[in-house]
């Protein structure tokens, strides 16, 4: 590998689509870090095959832990993206009544269903079939997973990037530019920079809620959409809980499944077992769809806030609103032209969406190979 001018701190599909579109450009001297273990970063689609107990269900058939949908009438950069990598995508499924939880008191009530427009979609293999589709058109020896970025040192003709591996080796690469692909949040709270940001950057870093940070999902998977037969369409509210809001989470023309998010916050669910947690899905599914909920044939739960590659200490109450997007740079200062924001909370049009990651990494990828063709070539 050449010596890299481009370093990309996280492979989500912020960081994953930079890498793509600089190899589109020709620029290829760049090096794309991922503190986990597999690029996709907060897009997480599991298969049913790493979870149901009798191996039945088709690799095909991943859940989505992260993102879920997009809407391509109003989302047209990132729908591009997704018919240009060939990705099979169809409709959420929303036929049938709706159910309702008003209370703790109240029994659940059956109400007519609604129809979502735009019609949200969705991928066959999970929302990841987009992130793998681009890691596949990677050059391998340019993506280093496990290695988390500690730190960014700004030197006098270059910026040292400071990475650690999972076993704790320490790895020093020197580069030209950085496209940070983390939510500002978490680079001020994780990345140390020397000489510091600017308090403003900092702060204003610092004050931007990271999308999904606050937020838990549960799904349980079952031999067949039982509740389509009785004229449900798997959606539910409820205030009684665990689960807020509950959708049909079953594949294309594959295996069943039910999920939700958590109504309870994060800092009340980290004190409560995973079992406890699960249990009580179960129940609620079970007062909602009736007994054939009740023996799902795998459940999943991911909670992101206890995810340290995505939430800090400040995401814990979920109160803050997803309004305003961060600097993408340093408006002045000796980080000005030296880093640039890409993580879908720089968006300006969708942050925290897939669509915004799309957008902000085609901005800041733009950007900054117009500066590498004037300086490099």
């Amino acid at each position: 590998m050449r010596t890299p001018r481009i370093a990309i701190v996280g492979g989500g599909l912020s960081g994953l689509y930079a890498a793509f579109l600089l190899q589109q450009q020709g620029i290829g001297d760049y090096v794309l870090f991922e503190a986990r273990e597999t690029p996709g970063g907060r897009i997480l689609s599991v298969s049913g095959q790493e979870t149901a107990a009798n191996g039945s269900i088709n690799g095909l058939d991943r859940f989505d832990l992260g993102p879920t949908w997009f809407w391509p009438d109003i989302q047209p950069q990132l729908d591009s993206v997704i018919r240009d990598l060939g990705l099979v995508r169809f409709e959420q499924h929303q036929i049938g009544d709706m159910l309702v939880e008003r209370s703790h008191d109240e029994a659940p009530v059956r109400v007519r269903g609604y129809t979502n427009e735009p019609v949200s979609m969705r991928l066959v293999g999970g929302m990841a079939a987009l992130t793998d589709a681009l890691a596949a058109e990677l050059a391998r020896n340019s993506i280093f997973t496990g290695e988390a970025v500690r730190g960014l040192r700004l030197g006098a003709h270059d910026i040292e990037v400071h990475s650690e591996d999972s076993a704790g080796l320490a790895r020093t690469t020197c580069v030209d530019h950085v496209l940070l692909a983390l939510p500002p949040r978490l680079a001020e709270a994780t990345v140390r920079f020397e000489p510091p940001l600017p308090p403003a950057v900092a702060q204003q870093w610092g004050a931007t809620p990271t999308w999904m940070a606050p937020h838990a999902k549960y799904v349980a998977t079952y031999t067949a959409p039982f509740w389509r037969e009785m004229g449900l369409s798997g959606e539910a509210r409820s205030a009684r809980g665990p689960l807020g809001e509950i959708h049909d989470a079953s594949m294309d023309e594959g295996s069943a499944a039910l999920f939700g998010f958590f109504a309870v916050p994060a800092n009340v669910r980290r004190n409560v077992p995973e079992a406890a947690l699960r249990a009580h899905c179960r129940a609620q599914l079970t007062r909602l769809f009736g007994p054939l909920a009740a023996t799902p044939e795998a459940e999943l739960i991911k909670d992101w806030a206890r995810d340290p590659y995505t939430a800090t200490g400040d995401d814990f109450d979920g109160s803050s609103p997803h309004l305003g997007v961060a600097p993408v740079n340093a408006p002045s200062g000796p980080w000005q032209e030296c880093v640039t924001g890409i993580a879908s909370e720089w968006s300006r049009q969708f942050p925290g969406y897939v669509a915004g990651a799309i957008e902000a990494a085609c901005f800041g990828v733009e950007a900054l190979a117009a500066r590498y063709r004037r300086t490099f070539t």
